[in-house]
């Protein structure tokens, strides 16, 4: 196996995505996908429901087998069916749209299992480096509620802090506001800005526009299981090139200008 986790300072890309496909029976929902994303880039990637972005996400941590191509993760080939996946997941940070806490744990429980099973940690230093997520994302004072006592917003911001706690060099975002009120939205983007900031890698599933174009360096716009377009993303969200981009993003910024039948979109993500 290649060198598994490169330092920081390597030029060694730490997502590099090849011909990649993915087929659920005979519906083919990643056709032929090419991807790379640099250390401390931000890339968000956008599409109509169906147009496989979640499928995407999913495959690189291999949540999901791809059909066919490779995908290198710090280093690590995930196709190889020798690859040490728990050893590689340990290191990639993955936020859903559900939060996915365990329910019968406190929010600092919920941030040091992790930490205690799999990287071994001291009860001590789990219990530091909880807090100190929590604190980051602002839930200092939440710390020992349970799930079921804190709002949507605030169980994934813990749900943030518990992928932080593992040190990831790799964060991956599945559409992590889709669950959210529109109130608590923003609480969960200031602290991935905050992250982008601070030269986390991250992959973002979105819809949300104004974070693609002020925060990530680079927006996919993917669309029938392939990326129509990609470019840095102030350019491609204010002025797309491509017509399906273009009716995609007129819709989503206003959805009264466009009709849902200009733009196909396929069954599954």
């Amino acid at each position: 196996m290649s060198n598994l986790f490169p330092d920081l300072e390597s030029t060694q890309p730490p997502v590099v995505i090849t011909d990649l496909h993915k087929s659920f029976g005979d519906n083919e929902v990643l056709k032929g996908i090419n991807l790379t994303v640099s250390q401390g880039e931000v890339v968000c990637v956008i599409g109509p429901s169906g147009s496989g972005k979640s499928t995407l996400l999913r495959c690189v941590n291999l949540l999901e087998n791809p059909t066919k191509g490779s995908i290198q993760l710090l280093g690590a080939e995930m196709t190889d069916p020798d690859v040490e996946l728990n050893q590689v997941r340990a290191h990639v940070g993955m936020v859903f749209q559900s939060f996915n806490l365990f329910p019968n744990m406190t929010a600092i429980g919920n941030c040091i299992i992790g930490q205690r099973q799999v990287l071994k940690r001291s009860k001590a230093e789990a219990i530091e480096i909880a807090k100190k997520n929590l604190e980051m994302v602002g839930l200092s004072d939440r710390m020992d509620y349970v799930p079921a006592k804190l709002s949507g917003g605030q169980q994934q911001r813990v749900a943030i802090a518990r992928a932080l706690s593992m040190d990831p060099k790799v964060m991956l975002f599945d559409e992590p506001t889709a669950a959210l009120d529109p109130e608590l939205v923003g609480d969960v983007l200031a602290v991935m800005r905050d992250l982008a900031h601070a030269g986390m890698t991250m992959m973002v599933v979105t819809h949300e526009m104004s974070f693609a174009r002020d925060v990530s360096d680079r927006t996919i716009f993917m669309d029938g299981g392939v990326i129509v377009e990609e470019g840095p993303s102030q350019d491609l969200i204010t002025a797309p090139k491509e017509r399906r981009t273009q009716i995609f993003l007129k819709r989503v910024l206003d959805p009264t200008h466009i009709e849902d039948s200009e733009l196909g979109e396929t069954e599954a993500d």
